[in-house]
């Protein structure tokens, strides 16, 4: 049984249509990345599975249990977290405020501690920049820290949006190194959404290819690495 199942996932913006129908799951312990170009219906998909927006259609099941209707913050106490596209800190709040955040629906001292403790060994540079206000921190360090308040809310199925936007290939590097760290030591569910089509399909054990709305291509992401037209189309081969 799929962890999450998405049937027929419609998402509409007034008369415009941005996701036509797709069908796609996610299995406990898999990556799996959207990828494609822009306007493809990435983000959109990922705001219907967080409850940022309801879906026009389709259903949507995590661990058999309908939450198509749900709102967020009932998502994320079943599990569900969001790192969003743009990071979107609160720039005048230090990180560990903003680290605090992300674990508002969690109420066991002793859980939001070890969650504390997970982030920075994950992130070292968020532990020593704890007391900055997170709007003074370089772009890699402020996703470093959007990641880890997604991970104060000890989700079982982390979605990143975006990750390397606009970030220098180093920085790029430690952040894919982070989300290979997570899904083997932890066996957490990630779903990458990326523009760099090359890195996703790289870390993803499954892949799925998005083009105005709809699933052009589904594959291992070795198979998708190495299929003509995706090569073609959106790694520039």
């Amino acid at each position: 049984m799929p962890m999450l199942e998405a049937r027929e996932l419609a998402v509409r913006y007034g008369p415009l249509e941005a996701v036509h129908g797709i069908s796609f799951h996610v299995n406990q312990g898999e990556i799996v990345a959207l990828v494609g170009s822009n306007g493809a219906g990435k983000s959109s998909t990922l705001k219907a599975l967080m409850g940022l927006k309801l879906p026009a259609g389709g259903t949507l099941t995590l661990n058999d249990e309908p939450i198509s209707q749900l709102p967020a913050a009932a998502r994320v106490q079943r599990g569900i977290a969001l790192s969003p596209e743009g990071r979107r800190l609160f720039p005048r709040m230090t990180v560990l405020e903003n680290l605090q955040v992300g674990a508002h629906a969690v109420r066991d001292a002793s859980k939001r501690q070890r969650a504390m403790d997970h982030v920075y060994t994950l992130f070292p540079r968020v532990a020593e920049r704890r007391a900055q206000m997170a709007g003074s921190l370089s772009g890699g360090e402020q996703q470093m820290v959007a990641i880890g308040r997604a991970l104060m809310a000890q989700p079982r199925l982390l979605m990143l949006d975006e990750p390397s936007l606009g970030l220098a290939p180093k920085v790029i590097a430690e952040i894919a190194d982070a989300i290979q760290v997570l899904n083997r030591d932890t066996g957490l569910s990630i779903i990458l959404v990326e523009q760099n089509a090359r890195l996703a399909l790289r870390l993803s054990h499954r892949a799925y290819v998005l083009e105005q709305g709809a699933i052009m291509q589904t594959g291992t992401g070795e198979e998708l690495l190495a299929d003509d037209f995706v090569r073609k189309s959106y790694l520039g081969a």
